[in-house]
């Protein structure tokens, strides 16, 4: 484990997967999903080379099939720490023969956090190593906790957005899949209220833009959590039917394949392209309070 702390936070990131593991203030609450397998064992994946699912697991490279599971390999693969400072770590990973049996390009996918006052910054950046074109997907999953949500409670909580027109999402279905088909959003001047029932359909995909910051809120409507990122889609998520006291917000460069997609990986929906020698650098910000 890594630790970054100050005045008002400590957080700590793990390297496998480079992933958060813990955002606690200075009176250690905790904002950030402990993983508890009972709901879901996770606190916020590292998505890549892929965001959501290839259809059956399966994507073609020239004609050629591969294989991987939902969200990737990243977040299951150990990191290499590679910087460290008072307010600043950074994670790398390096393409190798085994990720080359599953993704057949040359890269490297460095994770930065950054911790300033009540901020965190996540940082990717992805290299293209490779004498050719690579393609690819990456994306956030941090869930974090319902604010003012008990023990034994039925799952209840508001997310305000940035945005107050009509919204319009992605038909999703439970099993994870979408369609590139436009719905509307439940949400209300920007507010979004979400029960249990809210995941009936998995995740709720808004995509085009429409969104760049949203916050969760606590009864009084306050923002105890905020994530602001300038990415084509955020995702919100919770398991349906467990009344978890998280949610997920997830702000995703990609969407997985929409349902009969059997294409050329480089062609689904929401794909990143690098030039050889080229780079994509992009982050989300989280700020607690």
């Amino acid at each position: 484990m890594v630790e970054l702390k100050n005045e008002r936070l400590s957080v700590t990131i793990a390297e496998k997967g480079a992933e958060l593991q813990s955002i606690k203030d200075a009176n250690g609450k905790e904002y950030l999903w402990q993983a508890d397998p009972q709901f879901w064992p996770r606190h916020s994946p590292i998505l890549f080379p892929i965001v959501c699912s290839v259809n059956n697991d399966t994507y073609r490279v020239d004609g050629k099939e591969y294989h991987l599971p939902r969200h990737g390999f990243a977040r299951d693969t150990d990191f290499k720490l590679i910087a460290q400072s008072d307010r600043k770590v950074t994670f790398a990973l390096e393409s190798s023969e085994e990720t080359k049996q599953v993704y057949p390009y040359d890269f490297t996918l460095s994770i930065s956090y950054v911790l300033d006052d009540n901020k965190i910054g996540v940082i990717w950046h992805v290299q293209n190593t490779d004498n050719r074109e690579i393609h690819f997907q990456i994306g956030g999953h941090p869930a974090f906790n319902i604010p003012d949500m008990k023990a034994g409670d039925k799952q209840r909580g508001c997310i305000r957005l940035d945005n107050s027109e009509p919204l319009n999402g992605l038909k999703s279905y439970i099993d994870g899949s979408h369609e590139m088909i436009e719905i509307p959003v439940e949400a209300e001047n920007g507010m979004m209220e979400f029960t249990d029932n809210t995941w009936r359909n998995d995740s709720v995909k808004i995509h085009n833009c429409q969104v760049h910051r949203a916050e969760l809120l606590n009864k009084k409507g306050e923002a105890e959590v905020t994530v602001e990122f300038r990415t084509p889609v955020i995702a919100f998520w919770s398991p349906f039917e467990k009344q978890a006291p998280f949610v997920c917000i997830e702000p995703w460069y990609g969407l997985g394949d929409p349902r009969g997609f059997d294409g050329e990986f480089k062609d689904k929906p929401l794909m990143n392209h690098l030039l050889p020698g080229a780079s994509f650098m992009s982050k989300y910000v989280i700020t607690i309070g």
